[in-house]
């Protein structure tokens, strides 16, 4: 067995590693009563792609572009293509992703199978919102070409299914037309929640993508980031380069603490010296700000970190998210990966998508025991309160109670799960549910 981990490095799992490399080979075979999951570059927060003591099957080598039409922006790829590698194909020829996560470092099997979702949510929705079709193949070797009119019943179980309804061989979608590589950007600093609700009204019905980076450590100051892409001819179609830093290994996990995040925090509340800035940025730099560091996960050392992302309803949104705030400072935790957005209400085809219209938080706690389970615990505890919903693609803490909650189609999912797949995570969601 192999140790396997996702990207933060929580829980510790081993697993049989199976390797796909191309997209018509059949499943590998397994003992009697094994499992498997689909794993493709690790890159969830969350133990959806984690399957301790069963099979991984691994589809990064499974990452053939097969069909790309120039004139109408549709490309059809295999799974374990990175939306890197799309990027890099596309956008010289005039085409962008239409829409995408904070990071490139994804495969376009994982973007489906967990409907990702980005800054430009409330004009474009999720991924699946614009996949045409995929093939998904079962375990017991029949390849289902889904759609929307062709097996439409797992088309939307399988976008938003967490990779539980088979292996997802290839995927047809549609981009976006750009006419550069550049976004306008304007960014507003703000000095509490109350601003933040503030300054953010209305903006998005000016900007296609907003997002906000929150400062939970010093009461919810934070920068409120806004772009739109540009028609003009500044910039050109240069795709992206390679990261050009890569984060040590062996950093120490005691010298991320609160006294260091709160350093960290105000140094970069502070760089932007006017409180209303414009400007035009690349979109790497714009989009994967954190892309610019490989291995930038290092940060939090061996033990890692977790994730909660909740969407919370408008109008109990700034009341729990001062108690969120008051009880990680209570529990002298700090974060400096937080990030506040308004979500819209484009409607997923997906039966578990997650987005829905509110304000989601997203934010990060280094790996510190007993303290950030208490912590977590709370949150869950605040979200219930306040109406919330939480992503389990990006959380490994979760409790079954909040699952159902956030999936109120877990029913009718379950009888589209393939018998045998299964994950860390749907074990953990569904304990005493199904």
């Amino acid at each position: 067995m192999n140790v396997v981990e996702n990207f933060s490095r929580n829980p510790k799992t081993k697993s049989w590693l199976k390797q796909a490399r191309w997209s018509c080979e059949p499943l590998p075979k397994l003992p009697s009563g094994g499992t498997l999951i689909p794993y493709g570059l690790g890159s969830s927060f969350g133990d959806v792609c984690l399957n301790d003591g069963g099979t991984v099957i691994v589809t990064r080598a499974m990452n053939r572009m097969l069909d790309f039409d120039e004139n109408s922006g549709l490309i059809r790829c295999e799974a374990g293509t990175s939306l890197d590698e799309v990027l890099r194909l596309v956008v010289p020829r005039g085409w962008f992703l239409p829409t995408t996560p904070g990071t490139r470092f994804v495969t376009v099997g994982g973007a489906v199978a967990n409907d990702v979702h980005g800054k430009n949510h409330h004009r474009a929705g999720t991924f699946g919102c614009h996949v045409t079709r995929f093939e998904l193949l079962r375990s017991d070797n029949r390849r289902l070409v889904c759609s929307p009119t062709e097996n439409s019943d797992y088309f939307a179980a399988t976008i938003g299914g967490m990779g539980l309804t088979g292996l997802i061989t290839w995927v047809e979608f549609r981009l976006r037309r750009i006419r550069n590589a550049m976004i306008e950007t304007e960014s507003i600093k703000f000095r509490n929640l109350n601003e933040f609700f503030e300054v953010s009204e209305g903006s998005n019905t000016k900007f296609e993508h907003t997002v906000a980076w929150v400062d939970c450590v010093a009461g919810g100051r934070g920068i409120l980031m806004q772009g739109n892409n540009t028609d003009s001819d500044t910039g050109g179609l240069k795709p992206h380069r390679e990261p050009p830093l890569n984060f040590p290994p062996g950093f120490p996990s005691f010298a991320l603490n609160r006294t260091s995040i709160r350093i960290f925090n105000q140094l970069y509340y502070s760089r932007q010296l006017r409180k209303r800035t414009f400007g035009l940025q690349h979109y790497s730099t714009f989009f994967y700000p954190q892309d610019a560091v490989k291995n930038w996960r290092r940060v939090y050392g061996t033990p890692g970190f977790y994730e909660a992302q909740i969407i919370l309803p408008f109008d109990s949104a700034k009341e729990a998210l001062r108690e969120i705030f008051k009880q990680a400072a209570r529990l002298g935790q700090g974060a400096f990966l937080a990030v506040l957005k308004t979500m819209g209400d484009v409607r997923s085809p997906g039966l578990m998508s997650f987005p829905r219209p509110g304000i989601t938080l997203g934010i990060d706690f280094p790996n510190k025991g007993t303290r950030t389970r208490k912590l977590f615990d709370e949150i869950f505890r605040i979200g219930k309160d306040a109406g919330a919903v939480f992503n389990p693609g990006k959380d490994a803490l979760m409790p079954p109670e909040c699952f159902a909650r956030t999936c109120p189609n877990l029913n009718a999912f379950s009888a589209y799960i393939d018998p045998a797949f299964s994950s860390n995570a749907w074990r953990r969601l569904t304990k005493g549910l199904l």
